[in-house]
């Protein structure tokens, strides 16, 4: 390969390596003298490992395996090498398009060659054969094929890497379609192509001349007042004076001397790596200028001057004694509770809550009606409304300790968990599809939701919670259920088209370290990812200790259905019983070849008659059946592609679907979090987070404002991961960490009371809110502890307390006093939960499914106008029996682009991220979609017919039994009236059902009621 050449002796820099090679000493003056460019500098070969000498038997370091299609097999060949003595290998009898990849990290709008050694037997079939390709560019980044037997071949292509940061490599075996046979993959060489450039010779004092007169004039107009005159310095990088310009800023070195063309500066005034200045990029003659000035040496010449430090605005906290006196920073004390003189106590929660009143010169209110009370429990512990006949028998209840006995009997049922597990599903931002454009399903997720229900009917111990999610796989004893936890890491969206795959990965870890960090931390952490926290003690290094614990988790996927499945899944069916589901699984695995081969066999006809996008349409399951109904009426393969062998693709490839959901026992799996191996590459703080600007290397560790130990790691023995979420698991749950029991008895109380003590429920730290009962909350924190982190028990402590049972009514006093409740002289009011209103809805006509629990989610019914909104209307939105579309709506699945209607309208939970508080809105579509969608009307007719059945011929009744139901309470006389004079207002002739559609209308407004909605 040429390289530049330049006339002068100003011309290009090189390496102090290269000098050393050519036998030279160079003394750099102010403006530093460069060498010839000379040919014999070799050129940089971008791929680690390119001959696969480093690795085991059957893994190469840096590779990894694809697998696009088929069943290729991957070794690592130690006697086929071409220089060394080993090589890369995939072969397949039946067929395969696979790939040793290499994620390669590139420059913006770059010139690349990329050459390989390769060696083929017997390759043959309806792929391209053995070739290199380059993933993101697809057909327009690939070499020619080898098909056939080949001795060692050397295969090259050039490329342009366009907006790519990165790009995956492929050794490619196949290549669209599949092939047989053998290939080996040797001397692998990726190297920029140098474009030659001519430098015009100057001396000393012309090159500050032209600095002078070309290169400052732009820098001061475009340049200096975000870097070095103006309010601000933009990214600390200061562009005023030739010291702080070499010195760069945020982002790095700015100015590579030794490789001017590799300059941070050029890059961003070229808009690759960033788009500087961002008014508009600056014309070509003035790129010119400064890139011929930095290959000059960059000489300053004229005025330059150092911006006066400020000392006004914001400075970023540190970690010192001062930050880390914050009061969630402090260990957790269990204060004595005060001792206060009054009947209104029960226990210490109202001792704290009383002296605060008392201090403020408040009264808390009296108790709520037994009516309320009831109602205000099976809410709040099983999120389903009582029957009028429960609600009547806890009023008429003598006994003193029917209050407990309730809360004991509601915290045994099963759908507590349904209701105290969906608060969970809120704060890990639990959803069943992947977001953006195809949002495809993840799969078995509905295991993990499964998991967590159980685990709250269990009582399982907080700690045990927490370590089961964050490193389930690496307990000793895993079961199935500890492997399910883990599912916690795949729960977020996922780009399967990444421009980056490296940046990419780091995006994905950046949402676990938010999600890990504020559900069970109450730390903003992900705040530090490309820059030190701006309101808490969080360096940026912190962040990317925290980042390191999760190092070698394997991505979602790579890209296809197929990668997720061998990256995210694994089997859950003990060893001992698969011998039970042998014969089981022997038909099954015949059904799905014969399934796969019929399919393979329709796509090899059709697919010459694609265009080239159509080939990489094809690869997305989503598009395969409107691709190959395209092609009825055509001649493919010397006859004519009917409907009906349209029809039996469609069939078959709805078999394909409903064989991968109705697996046998023995291949069940669940989605869980995967590692790459025992051993973690090196993690590095990312400049200004930017994955391909590798600051300094951190190891493991917690945030240093907790004055943390020591990370101890210790490896699992099967050697499938490297035991550093177990480490971090155990110090989150750790005695001496002080934020874990805080953040977690606040949610408790939070979704009692319908907020927390402290109210940024997710931030403990200097931006969030001051507890408003510190020594409360302290007290809770160490009592669930000291009670083996048993959630129930925290449960009946707060429900048997005063403050619980206070009413919601508000007297003058406190009210002008204390207008926001700070103090809790009063219960709040709150509506009901989208998931709760739903429910109700289909308890009170006696339709809801509670019986049937767990399992795949259900489907309901959306209305078309809905579906068209979608990219693709109806993707992945399926249709469940009329047993299932009742049951809870804890169950019903959960897709990013696709609320349900009446779910979103009231308020359900953001699932891009943790959400910790819904917050209540109201708004008119929240009364018209009550009174106008296809839901509520079709249960609104439900009920009224149930109702006619109940009590035939007698309005009155009718209309007294739909009230009971609704307010779960025996109406007056005075509201039955009222309903019977609505019903017989109504014009039969204005409804389409004249017998039922009057009193159906009263369903409807009798669903739309305040005290049916609202909790008092």
């Amino acid at each position: 390969m040429q390289h530049a050449h330049a006339s002068s002796p100003v011309g290009r820099a090189y390496s102090w390596d290269a000098l050393r090679r050519l036998g030279l000493v160079l003394v750099l003056a102010a403006i530093p003298v460069t060498l010839l460019a000379v040919d014999s500098v070799v050129p940089k070969n971008l791929v680690v490992n390119n001959s696969f000498e480093k690795g085991s038997e059957g893994a190469a370091k840096s590779w990894e395996n694809n697998i696009w299609s088929g069943e290729p097999e991957f070794a690592i060949s130690s006697d086929v090498g071409r220089t060394g003595k080993r090589s890369a290998s995939i072969s397949s009898t039946v067929g395969a398009d696979g790939s040793w990849s290499y994620r390669l990290p590139v420059k913006r709008n770059t010139d690349y060659q990329v050459s390989a050694w390769v060696k083929t037997e017997n390759v043959q079939g309806g792929g391209l054969g053995a070739l290199i390709n380059l993933h993101e560019l697809q057909l327009e980044g690939k070499s020619e094929g080898l098909k056939g037997d080949n001795d060692w071949t050397e295969i090259r292509m050039e490329f342009n890497s366009g907006r790519h940061d990165s790009l995956l490599l492929n050794c490619l075996f196949g290549g669209w379609g599949q092939v047989t046979g053998t290939a080996w993959y040797d001397d692998i060489q990726v190297v920029e192509v140098k474009q030659e450039r001519d430098v015009p010779e100057m001396s000393p004092e012309q090159a500050g001349e032209f600095f002078e007169t070309k290169v400052l004039p732009v820098l001061k107009e475009n340049c200096f007042n975000c870097h070095g005159s103006g309010d601000k310095i933009r990214a600390d990088f200061v562009m005023t004076n030739r010291e702080d310009l070499l010195a760069g800023g945020e982002s790095g070195e700015a100015v590579d001397l030794q490789s001017p063309l590799d300059s941070m500066l050029l890059s961003a005034i070229n808009y690759d790596a960033y788009e500087m200045p961002p008014s508009g990029k600056l014309p070509q003659e003035d790129i010119e200028n400064i890139t011929t000035w930095i290959e000059l040496g960059a000489p300053w010449k004229g005025e330059q001057f150092k911006p006066e430090a400020s000392s006004e605005g914001h400075s970023v906290p540190t970690v010192n004694e001062e930050t880390k006196r914050w009061w969630s920073y402090q260990p957790v004390q269990r204060p004595t509770p005060p001792n206060v003189q009054s009947d209104w106590t029960t226990n210490e929660i109202d001792q704290f809550v009383y002296h605060q009143l008392a201090e403020k010169g408040l009264q808390p209110n009296g108790k709520a009606s037994k009516k309320s009370l009831v109602r205000r429990a099976y809410y709040d512990l099983t999120g389903l409304p009582p029957s009028p006949d429960e609600v009547q028998a806890f009023v008429d209840s003598t006994s003193p300790n029917a209050w407990g006995e309730l809360i004991d009997q509601l915290l045994d049922s099963p759908h507590y968990g349904e209701k105290w597990g969906r608060h969970w599903l809120d704060l890990v931002r639990y959803a069943e599809s992947n977001s953006y454009e195809r949002d495809g399903t993840k799969p078995f997720v509905w295991r993990y939701r499964d998991y967590v229900i159980k685990s709250f009917n269990a009582d399982k111990p907080y700690d045990q919670f927490v370590r089961e999610q964050l490193a389930g796989d690496e307990i000793p004893d895993r079961t199935p259920e500890t492997l399910i936890a883990t599912g916690f890491y795949r729960l977020g969206k996922w780009d399967d088209e990444p421009v980056d795959q490296k940046q990419a990965w780091y995006d994905d870890m950046d949402d676990v370290v938010a999600t890990t960090g504020q559900a069970f931390l109450g730390m903003t952490v992900n705040c530090a990812r490309c820059h030190d926290h701006k309101i808490d003690p969080i360096p940026q290094s912190d962040y990317y200790s925290m980042l390191a614990f999760f190092r070698n988790v394997q991505r979602y996927g790579v890209r296809g259905h197929d990668t997720v499945l061998r990256q995210s899944t694994r089997p859950i069916v003990p060893v001992a019983k698969q011998e039970l589901y042998a014969a089981e699984v022997k038909q099954y695995e015949k059904d799905v070849r014969d399934n796969r081969e019929y399919l393979k066999r329709v796509a090899e006809l059709v697919k010459p008659d694609f265009i080239p996008v159509e080939h990489e349409e094809f690869k997305h399951e989503m598009n395969r059946v409107p691709l190959v109904k395209k092609r009825v009426g055509k001649k493919l393969g010397g006859s004519v592609f009917t409907e009906a062998k349209y029809e039996e693709y469609k069939t078959q490839f709805e078999r394909m679907k409903f064989l991968r959901s109705n697996r046998p026992k023995q291949l069940e799996a669940a989605l869980c979090v995967t590692e790459k191996g025992s051993q973690a590459e090196p993690t590095f703080v990312l400049i200004r987070g930017n994955a391909n600007a590798e600051g300094d290397e951190v190891q493991p560790g917690f945030p240093s404002v907790l004055s943390p130990p020591d990370a101890v790691v210790e490896t699992p023995a099967d050697g499938k991961s490297t035991g550093r979420r177990t480490a971090l698991a155990n110090w989150i749950v750790a005695p001496q960490n002080p934020l874990a029991s805080r953040v977690m008895v606040n949610r408790i109380w939070q979704h009692h009371f319908g907020r927390g003590l402290v109210r940024s429920a997710n931030d403990f730290g200097f931006q969030g809110t001051l507890p408003t009962h510190p020594e409360l909350l302290d007290w809770l924190a160490a009592e669930f502890v000291d009670g083996d982190w048993r959630m129930k028990t925290l449960h009946k402590k707060i429900m048997l307390s005063s403050t619980y049972q206070m009413s919601t009514t508000a007297n003058e006093k406190s009210l002008a006093a204390d207008p926001t409740n700070e103090n809790l002289w009063r219960f709040e009011m709150r509506r009901l939960t989208a998931e709760e209103l739903r429910d109700s809805i289909l308890a009170v006509n006696q339709t809801l499914n509670r019986e049937k629990m767990f399992g795949p989610s259900i489907f309901p019914k959306i209305e078309k106008e809905i579906l068209q909104g979608q990219s693709r209307p109806g993707e992945n939105w399926g249709n469940s029996s009329p047993e299932d579309v009742v049951r809870r709506s804890v169950y019903i699945h959960i897709k990013r682009s696709l609320p349900v209607p009446i779910m979103q309208s009231f308020d359900v939970a953001d699932t891009d991220s943790s959400c910790p508080v819904r917050f209540n809105t109201v708004q008119p579509t929240q009364a018209l979609g009550m009174l106008n969608s296809q839901f509520v009307n079709d249960e609104a007719e439900r009920f009224a017919k149930q109702v006619v059945e109940e009590v035939p011929g007698d309005l009155a009744g009718q209309v007294a039994l739909i009230l009971s139901r609704v307010m779960q309470r025996q109406p007056t006389a005075v509201e039955v009236q009222q309903g019977v004079d609505f019903v017989r207002a109504v014009d039969p002739q204005e409804v389409k059902d004249p017998d039922l559609g009057p009193l159906k209308l009263f369903c409807v407004v009798a669903l739309n009621l305040n005290e049916f909605i609202y909790l008092d």
